[in-house]
């Protein structure tokens, strides 16, 4: 059977129906047995959900204890009556479970500008507490319960060895449009069992999502939702790690980045009326920043999008795109190729085009999984990055959102 957060120790979970939407499960609980450190990025969208805004007061203390997520209503642009509600999501979760109300986290998800459901949500929260499983069955559930406009759950577990115990790490996230992620509608919860210090775990959470939820993008719309909250319990009993110096800190992180890049990526290829699945690598960068840059311009650019939902191998979209980036970009010295996920066709050397065979590219754009690199001659630093093409299913689904 699938491992997910169950498998962390000290973590129960479930996602239930309360009402919210009409047939899908909409409310999802994470709780772990003790308190944990804690850490979280949040959207830099000016429009901020009500959610958003509390747990943000709420994990500045780098602990939190279970996360409240609720689908189909994401209380954002609700005023007054929005806080109100995110604020007793709080209260009857601590309530509830017996807690500081600073230890729970809250989020939501769903339509923008909705009357929060207030009483729906809180009744459904003390209902289905004393429901929390460390069941897999109760894992998969609550990766159901956060989706809205998803197709499939979106989850992640690995495990890794560290001062002689098995350290488990497990996430699902929910996202399919409105995803431009620029943090600090798109939302990913992470548990581990490993003991780290609250300042060392915010450090590589910001760093970890800034290389992977932050080098995502299906339509280039950055929610007033979005989410990565983690908490890491210490129930494995390893040395706690104190500093980012610690040779074990960079195992720690190497494998939280590895999980948040597998979600991030499901997020991806789940893309609203997406065909197409595209991974773009920027290589021979002055630095990280512009390598990053140059990614997310090209991989955000309506021309390109398009250009490969159509299957044009125009490959002088990504360079006009590149050169919109904000940053240095000699073109002339650019190497570029394009094409499916095995075949890369060179369409660029040192900034001179090659000739090829478009009838073979054409082809190899009609696979699902696209790949571009562009080789900048420029330096060491490199950045890769996941975007989606641009198609009429996306037009037509959003244009008909709410009705």
């Amino acid at each position: 059977m699938l491992r997910n957060l169950t498998n962390v120790r000290g973590i129960k979970c479930w996602g239930a129906h309360i009402g919210i939407k009409s047939m899908r499960r909409d409310l999802a609980i994470i709780y772990s047995e003790v308190p944990a450190s804690a850490a979280a990025t949040f959207t830099l969208n000016e429009v901020v959900a009500e959610p958003v805004k509390v747990s943000r007061e709420n994990v500045a203390d780098g602990k939190a204890q279970v996360i409240v997520c609720n689908a189909g209503n994401a209380n954002a642009c609700t005023g007054r009556q929005g806080r109100e509600g995110a604020e007793a999501m709080v209260s009857a979760t601590a309530e509830t479970l017996g807690i500081d109300p600073e230890l729970v986290l809250v989020a939501s998800t769903g339509l923008i500008g909705e009357p929060f459901p207030t009483e729906d949500v809180v009744n459904g929260i003390r209902t289905n507490m004393e429901k929390l499983s460390d069941d897999s069955k109760a894992g998969s559930l609550v990766a159901n319960a956060i989706l809205t406009t998803d197709t499939f759950a979106k989850e992640g577990f690995l495990e890794f060895e560290m001062d002689g115990t098995t350290i488990n790490l497990a996430g699902i996230a929910k996202g399919s449009g409105m995803i431009h992620p620029n943090m600090g509608t798109m939302l990913a919860f992470i548990v581990t069992d490993i003991a780290i210090e609250p300042d060392v775990l915010n450090t590589a959470v910001h760093e970890a999502v800034d290389d992977t939820f932050n080098m995502i993008t299906v339509d280039g719309d950055t929610s007033t939702n979005d989410m990565v909250a983690v908490m890491a319990n210490g129930m494995a009993g390893n040395e706690p790690i104190t500093s980012t110096d610690d040779e074990r800190y960079q195992l720690f992180f190497a494998n939280l980045r590895e999980l948040m890049a597998h979600l991030a990526k499901l997020i991806v290829s789940d893309g609203e009326g997406c065909s197409k699945y595209i991974a773009y690598r920027v290589t021979g960068a002055r630095d990280r920043e512009t390598a990053r840059k140059l990614v997310r311009a090209i991989s955000s650019s309506i021309l390109v999008k398009t250009a490969m939902f159509g299957r044009d191998p125009n490959w002088g979209r990504i360079v006009g795109a590149a050169g919109n980036a904000g940053v240095p970009f000699d073109h002339t010295k650019v190497d570029l190729s394009i094409g499916s996920e095995d075949v890369a066709v060179p369409v660029l050397e040192d900034g001179r085009p090659m000739e090829f065979d478009r009838n073979n590219v054409k082809r190899l754009l009609r696979e699902s999984h696209i790949s571009v690199h562009m080789e900048l001659h420029d330096g060491e630093a490199e950045a890769e990055g996941w975007g989606t093409d641009l198609t009429t299913d996306y037009v037509i689904f959003n244009s008909v959102y709410t009705t």
